[in-house]
């Protein structure tokens, strides 16, 4: 039991790293949910972390006790589903992240979800707009590709939009990348790091094998973009219609949080892939966009481009961006129709 804990902290140090320069409040938007608990718990696990709040429409407070028995310093809290329960468990954050939502069943695509869970997000990003509005706000519910543009609808109407601090989590779709090539090629995918450029949705999901040295040809190339692209339907089913990826989707939400944390608290060279407002596509009616970005205290301090890509991988590209512009308009346009009352 004791060689269990020390291996348990091994694990711990070697995903976060354990310097903690500033205090640091993180809010989980829906953390009672499938996505939210795990969620919840990784991040009570980092050290960066040294105020986690707690909310959702139930159950947030349970969650809250329940993790807050783990031995790290961070102090939790759990909020009631009210006005003022949303306002306190958001005032002070650094970091938000809203992975609340409906969760997908079988034969069931992102947008299918659309008009549930852009409601809740219009009403979560209303909050965080009021109470946060300088904080960090990570977006995991899906569609990704329309709620992103949605919040950012929410902030220019209350006058508070700053680009820099809106970002759709797309680290999922790095670490699935990373994980099928490893599994392919024999390697470890500890080491792997596949960049993934685009949206979250299908084929908006574009791998570039190329920039990491890999080159498949032929279906084997076909089976792993597929994959790639549509990696939460082999879930979904495998769940037998009782669950989707939720797991997997909180482990690449607290990474990509841990990331932000170390960029704000001073490490420098934090690259990582993400849905944000980009200039690289706006000429084609993509106003969001996700690349390697470069994060800092401010939030997005460097967006990278493409670079250099192959024939095939810019057919995918091709692709992506079309369907990318129909999918931030889908959201733009509909935060427009239902606006927050």
């Amino acid at each position: 039991m004791f060689a269990a804990r020390q291996v348990f902290a091994q694990s711990q140090r070697r995903c976060f790293s354990a310097s903690v320069r500033q205090a640091s409040k993180v809010t989980v938007l829906g953390a009672a949910g499938g996505i939210g608990q795990p969620l919840s718990l990784l991040l009570k696990l980092n050290p960066r972390v040294t105020e986690l709040s707690l909310y959702d429409v139930r159950l947030a407070p349970g969650v809250a006790a329940d993790i807050g028995h783990i031995n790290t310093k961070s102090k939790v809290t759990g909020h009631e589903p009210t006005a003022s329960g949303l306002k306190e468990a958001l005032t002070g954050a650094e970091i938000v992240l809203i992975p609340a939502g409906v969760p997908r069943k079988p034969g069931m695509t992102r947008d299918d979800l659309f008009n549930t869970n852009a409601s809740i997000v219009r009403t979560l990003a209303t909050a965080c707009a009021e109470h946060a509005p300088e904080a960090n706000l990570l977006i995991i519910s899906n569609p990704v590709n329309s709620t992103v543009p949605i919040c950012a609808e929410v902030f220019k109407a209350k006058g508070v939009y700053n680009p820099k601090r809106l970002f759709g989590v797309t680290t999922l779709d790095v670490v699935r990348a990373s994980r099928f090539i490893s599994e392919i090629k024999g390697t470890d995918p500890a080491n792997e790091n596949i960049t993934v450029i685009g949206g979250h949705s299908g084929a908006t999901i574009v791998p570039l094998l190329s920039q990491s040295g890999y080159s498949l040809t032929g279906e084997k190339l076909d089976n792993y973009v597929y994959r790639v692209q549509f990696g939460g339907d082999e879930v979904v089913k495998a769940k037998d219609g009782a669950g989707s990826a939720t797991l997997s989707m909180a482990m690449a939400g607290a990474r990509f949080a841990e990331s932000l944390l170390k960029a704000s608290q001073g490490q420098k060279g934090v690259i990582e892939p993400t849905f944000v407002d980009s200039p690289l596509y706006k000429d084609r009616g993509v106003d969001f966009f996700a690349t390697n970005v470069e994060l800092g205290p401010n939030g997005v301090e460097k967006i990278h481009p493409v670079g250099k890509i192959t024939d095939h991988e810019q057919k995918l590209l091709d692709v992506c961006v079309e369907d990318l512009a129909k999918n931030i308009s889908k959201g733009v346009e509909w935060i427009k129709a239902n606006p927050e009352k």
